[in-house]
């Protein structure tokens, strides 16, 4: 496979005015520079906590690179200009948070909308929640430990698992596929054997219910592999999102504050071999299992690419779709659109103050990482610049 494939600028930033075009590359530069971005996380908080009329700034620079809009329908230009150069939309409701048995009800009534509303939009075909939107942090900890609960915490338990069940039970009625995020490792037990527990049920004919591993854990595929063996036994089928994963500093401050070991992995080069040998254990199993490669790094797409042909998997093969995330990586998503593969974006929604401990994960995570917002920037300065010898 070429490995110039992602540096077609013009394909990359199509659907970018001149003016979106000059945001995003402010914006990356400022993500670019960690103090400003500790900075701009204060005087965020300050603003917000003040009631400062910062609305309407955060919307037109950071809210609108990164997010759909506020709500469903305001995210329809979105979902409709992306799926024109053939990348779908899964809709990511961000808001997070809160915690309480009316927001949990309210967030699975929102799920339930986004896959009514999927149904209607092929460039909607993927719908997803986090564990934590559908029931307490505590709770999932507390189950994953073998702890009792009490009766109340057993009731409660029970709405967690009934909530679940009625998404899941809609995305198979309406043929739309749903993952689950994963969170930190404390609480995953529990969050694992839930979703295991919706692919029993549901995925019998086809992968409907998708889990998430993150493979920056280095147990994930002794965990990938087990899941196998029980699906072949029990006859359903399996959907696992893979991603690299997003809470590494919590996880390694933890391990350390509790002295267990750490369950990451002990550098970047392990996490990348992990990821890069579930997806090639996956596709070797494509039969049973469908993937969703969740990734911003080049190399590993290069490889499921590889993989697919040497394979004989289709580009457009349902079984195998590529992701980013809205406002990143668009030289991944639309030159693997432009070549044919199955390719989908997370499009985060909500109220803006709402939304905005997802906006500063986001600047966080582009600060954080080796080489994103240099390769980002680099891009975008190759396209004004050809679009300057345009004009």
């Amino acid at each position: 496979m070429s490995k110039r494939i992602f540096d077609n600028t013009e394909v990359a930033f199509a659907l970018k005015s001149n003016s979106e075009l000059n945001r995003a590359y402010y914006l990356f530069k400022m993500i670019a520079y960690e103090p400003l971005v500790k900075l701009g996380k204060w005087l965020t908080h300050f603003a917000i906590k003040a009631k400062l009329p910062v609305d309407g700034l955060i919307r037109a620079t950071v809210f609108d690179h990164f997010c759909g809009g506020v709500n469903e329908k305001d995210c329809l230009p979105v979902i409709d200009a992306m799926y024109s150069k053939g990348v779908c939309s899964v809709l990511d409701y961000s808001v997070e948070g809160k915690a309480n048995e009316a927001h949990f009800d309210d967030a699975m009534q929102k799920i339930v909308e986004i896959i009514k509303f999927s149904a209607n939009k092929q460039a909607m075909p993927i719908v997803v929640f986090k564990p934590t939107g559908f029931g307490r942090f505590y709770l999932y900890q507390k189950k994953g430990e073998g702890k009792a609960f009490t009766k109340d915490e057993e009731a409660e338990w029970n709405r967690v698992v009934e909530r679940y069940d009625t998404v899941c039970r809609l995305s198979k009625e309406k043929d739309v596929e749903i993952l689950i995020d994963a969170e930190e490792t404390w609480m995953q037990d529990a969050a694992d054997n839930l979703v295991t527990l919706m692919m029993k049920r549901y995925n019998t004919e086809k992968p409907i219910v998708y889990n998430t591993l993150q493979m920056y854990r280095h147990d994930r595929m002794a965990f990938l592999k087990n899941e196998h063996e029980m699906a072949k036994k029990e006859g359903y089928f399996l959907g696992y999102k893979i991603v690299r994963g997003a809470y590494m500093e919590k996880e390694n401050e933890r391990a350390l504050e509790l002295g267990y070991h750490s369950p990451i992995c002990d550098s970047k080069l392990a996490t990348d071999v992990n990821f890069n040998t579930s997806a090639k254990y996956i596709l070797d199993y494509i039969d049973l299992i469908s993937v969703f490669v969740g990734t911003h790094n080049e190399e590993s797409c290069y490889l499921v690419m590889d993989l697919m042909a040497e394979k004989g998997i289709s580009k457009d093969d349902n079984r195998v779709w590529f992701g980013q995330l809205y406002g990143m990586s668009d030289h991944i998503s639309f030159n693997l659109s432009e070549l044919g593969y199955n390719v989908a974006k997370y499009v985060p929604f909500g109220p803006v103050k709402d939304v905005l401990p997802y906006l500063i994960r986001r600047a966080e995570e582009n600060t954080s990482v080796s080489g994103q917002t240099g390769r980002e920037l680099t891009l975008l300065s190759i396209e004004k610049k050809r679009r300057k010898m345009l004009v």
